[in-house]
């Protein structure tokens, strides 16, 4: 009697926790991740992709649209995205989320920042800084030829919403902004000023392998409230908004509303997924100065940490357990 009693006590914790993982969904249709033109968020991708993988999906990678990324996203054409970085251009991905055309998965899990950026030798050649107010008297030896009176500021690409490029012309500060044709245009020319020990500004982010390669730091602009963005009296420059620091933190997950639906367990894999900047700078690294693909990275990255990423798969699952 005893023995039937133990082998029903573990036919029902077994049947428990069944229960408590979520059904796979529909396994013979592909999940579409959004690839976007920035080496970390492909990582973050190909990583959340691995995972997927390994509990029994199918998964596609698409380039994603910047300009229209949540459209594709509520019409389910891409499944889920992971990086929204809501520190730079929220508008659109809060209007989104709010209209229930996205899904909102949670926060990546790194702690994030934008800001404008210069090399410390920098700091010489422009007593004042790092506070802003430095720019206004020290634009000039960022020109061309370092004599000029406005100099040259690097923005973001166009396709990112040149974030940082508002900062400069809401605080009236003396510079011709030039977008950077991508992401690594930007590290080139970090590298060719560091090597030149030539002044260059920019728009920039951590966590980056960049960030400690060249030493970058930030310019102290003036602290972000929620002011600054509707009222322009606010801040320094009677006549903007914007004249402030970009706020930190806030990069998020985003997904077409139907996946839960769809493939609960991926969904809640997706939910439960995220990567700290000691895993993400390395391996940023490793791709932009040593070589290795994104997807290789991701892979060898998912290798040695199936401790970190294994038990959320589990639990969404079921696999693993005894």
């Amino acid at each position: 009697m005893k023995i039937k009693a133990f082998a029903a006590a573990l036919a029902a914790l077994a049947a428990a926790g069944a229960a408590e993982a979520a059904d796979m969904g529909d396994v013979a249709a592909p999940i579409r991740l959004s690839l976007d033109n920035w080496t970390g968020q492909h990582l973050a991708t190909y990583i959340a992709g691995g995972m997927l993988e390994h509990a029994g999906y199918k998964v596609e990678y698409v380039e994603g649209d910047q300009a229209a990324i949540y459209e594709q996203l509520g019409r389910g054409e891409t499944h889920a995205m992971m990086e929204v970085w809501t520190t730079t251009s929220p508008e659109d991905y809060y209007a989104a989320r709010d209209s229930g055309s996205v899904e909102e998965l949670g926060d990546m899990g790194l702690d994030a920042r934008n800001g404008v950026v210069f090399p410390p030798y920098v700091a010489q050649m422009c007593p004042g800084l790092p506070n802003w107010e430095a720019l206004r008297d020290c634009a000039g030896i960022f020109s061309a030829d370092g004599k000029g009176e406005r100099g040259i500021y690097l923005a973001y690409p166009e396709s990112w919403g040149s974030p940082g490029a508002d900062r400069i012309r809401a605080l009236d500060l003396p510079f011709d902004v030039v977008a950077a044709d991508s992401e690594a245009s930007m590290i080139e020319e970090f590298q060719n000023a560091y090597r030149e020990k030539r002044p260059v500004i920019a728009t920039f982010w951590a966590p980056h392998w960049a960030m400690s390669s060249y030493a970058l730091q930030f310019v102290r602009l003036p602290k972000p409230e929620p002011a600054c963005y509707t009222d322009p009296s606010w801040g320094p420059n009677p006549k903007e908004t914007g004249d402030c620091d970009f706020y930190r933190g806030g990069v998020m997950k985003a997904a077409w509303p139907g996946l839960k639906e769809r493939w609960p367990a991926a969904h809640e894999i997706l939910e439960n997924f995220q990567l700290s900047i000691w895993d993400q700078q390395p391996l940023i690294g490793l791709v932009d100065v040593r070589g290795e693909t994104p997807q290789g990275a991701a892979r060898g990255w998912l290798a040695v940490n199936r401790a970190k990423w294994m038990p959320v798969v589990e639990e969404a699952t079921g696999k693993g357990r005894s």
